[in-house]
């Protein structure tokens, strides 16, 4: 859902103590269209989030971790020029509307105090961040707009004044669907302006919106029109909602942005392993009626007094047949009696050598179709540019990526860094996000005495439980179980099993590839993974 005017009231609301009066002290711009301001206050040190990305445009502080590009953008280079160490003396919102403006007060290069503002509109598809300088004019930002002449669309261009869009003022579709639910029969107008005013008087609740567990919208309140078909939370700031309703949908986004080269090449060798498969066991079916072959090359070595050269079949008596029925046998009349009866004992051993051929083709396929679908798990918990880059490594050492330029070569890759979490009872607990990490964690970094583990028979994470040569809690264990089902393709499952056992039993065998593993002396944990497990645990 995009945010409406009366859920940026109450943003607004929220954020007005605490970032009125900080100062900008950097400014980050993790992806194209999101901007982070770090902020240091008299009473704490924030990060303000300000998204223009269409569908999730909002501003809020945010406490979850986002990856850099390692050079940043130019409009990243340009707010640090104008902003930073700037203080913000206001935050509003246009009166009725889906616009919130920052009023920054900060230095230009000759010292000299200026005023700034950094505009933000969370319009949908048409969301935008600004920056406007103290007579109104355009610096630049994140989405120029030509305009048009002919439509009256307005232009945002640098050196234009900045114009305000056409008025919108009215409820949002959930809202006016919500109260008429609930037999409001305000005009829709009248009810917008009251509303409104509430939500000034702090009147509201920030609250996420779940069906079947999974959270599908957020309003400033209840939401009672779906019954019990949904499930209404209340939180106590729209921060904490943001990060939880946006946090997996932006790191797919991210995902499919930066690494929508890997999942192509990935994808494809996927398809095509999995169908060279499909025709291999379909050549191994073909191979099981082998001894039938062999069969007929005896009845027809038994009975070549009675064959000539030129027939196209013959009807003899199968005695491997408990009744003792003739079977039509075909001939290739070209060859000799002796010639066709080779012919299928030729093509038996033909069958029976393909059998075995094939078996084995069959085995290495299905391990490299697992290891495929083990590499698409992990894109999926990729966070940033160094865990994609190592994934891409990893692609191109097992040949699936072409190797890159000299130039390329020459830069080191840098190694990324697993997730990390805390048991309940304070152990150090890590897991990792690609084969690469996962091979470091367990044949590497991890003790002989520390806990491996790992989903059964189903495609995760290695998780490491740090027991520091002690022996670890049955709590710890558990939520290192859960957090090993997490961060699997069980994630959506009850009751997972998650073999568990010391590193010591764990071998990687020579020739296999990333993050394969083979252990014994194990124990199995069944658990259920749960998100506000991994939110409680993970270590900031």
């Amino acid at each position: 859902m995009s945010l409406d005017a009366l859920c940026l009231t109450a943003v607004v609301c929220e954020l007005q103590a605490t970032v009125v009066g900080a100062k900008i002290d950097k400014i980050f711009q993790p992806a194209r269209d999101e901007v982070i301001l770090a902020l240091r206050g008299e009473r704490e040190n924030v990060r303000l989030l300000l998204s223009a990305g269409p569908g999730r445009a909002r501003l809020q502080l945010t406490a979850l971790p986002r990856e850099n590009p390692a050079e940043p953008p130019m409009f990243c280079m340009l707010l640090r020029k104008h902003l930073t160490g700037g203080r913000i003396v206001a935050l509003s919102q246009t009166p009725h509307e889906r616009i919130a403006t920052l009023e920054i007060e900060a230095a230009n290069e000759l010292g000299d105090k200026v005023s700034r503002r950094l505009v933000l509109e969370v319009m949908g598809r048409t969301a935008n961040l600004i920056l406007v300088d103290g007579e109104g004019r355009v610096i630049d930002c994140l989405r120029r707009v030509e305009g048009d002449l002919a439509t009256g669309k307005r232009q945002v261009l640098p050196g234009l004044y900045y114009r305000l869009p056409e008025p919108r003022v009215g409820l949002s579709p959930l809202i006016s669907r919500e109260l008429e639910f609930r037999g409001d029969e305000r005009a829709p107008e009248t009810a917008a302006l009251e509303l409104e005013e509430d939500v000034k008087a702090g009147n509201y609740t920030p609250t996420l919106l779940k069906r079947d567990g999974q959270p599908v919208d957020f309003s400033f309140m209840p939401i009672l029109q779906y019954g019990l078909n949904s499930e209404n939370i209340a939180y106590e700031r729209f921060s904490d909602l943001f990060d939880d309703f946006y946090r997996q949908r932006e790191q797919e986004e991210r995902v499919r942005q930066r690494g929508r080269d890997l999942l192509k090449a990935v994808r494809s060798a996927h398809d095509r392993v999995a169908r060279k498969l499909g025709l291999q066991r379909q050549e191994l079916a073909d191979t099981e009626n082998r001894e039938r072959l062999r069969e007929l090359g005896d009845i027809l070595t038994s009975n070549l007094h009675l064959l000539k050269k030129g027939q196209s079949s013959v009807l003899l008596q199968d005695y491997y047949n408990a009744d003792g029925k003739a079977v039509d046998i075909k001939l290739d009349p070209l060859l000799t009696p002796q010639q066709n009866a080779a012919r299928y004992y030729k093509n038996y051993n033909r069958a029976k050598t393909a059998s075995v051929v094939l078996k084995e083709q069959l085995k290495k396929g299905e391990r490299e179709l697992s290891y495929l679908e083990s590499v698409l798990e992990n894109l999926q918990l990729a966070e940033g540019e160094r865990d994609l880059q190592e994934i891409r490594q990893e692609l191109t050492e097992t040949g699936y990526l072409r190797r890159p330029s000299k130039a390329a070569k020459r830069a080191k890759p840098t190694a990324g860094k697993p997730m990390e979490f805390r048991s309940t009872a304070g152990l150090r607990i890590s897991v990792g996000k690609n084969n690469s990490q996962n091979d470091r964690l367990t044949t590497k970094l991890a003790d002989k005495r520390d806990i491996w583990l790992h989903t059964q028979k189903i495609h995760g994470s290695h998780v490491i439980l740090w027991t520091e040569g002690q022996t670890p809690d049955t709590q710890s264990i558990t939520e290192a179980a859960m957090l090993a089902a997490w961060f699997s393709q069980g994630r959506d499952g009850q009751k997972v099993p998650v073999d568990y056992t010391p590193v010591k039993f764990v071998k990687k065998p020579a020739g296999a590839r990333p993050g394969m593993v083979v252990y014994t002396t194990y124990e199995t944990a069944y658990v259920t993974p749960e998100q506000a497990l991994v939110d409680k645990l993970r270590v900031k």
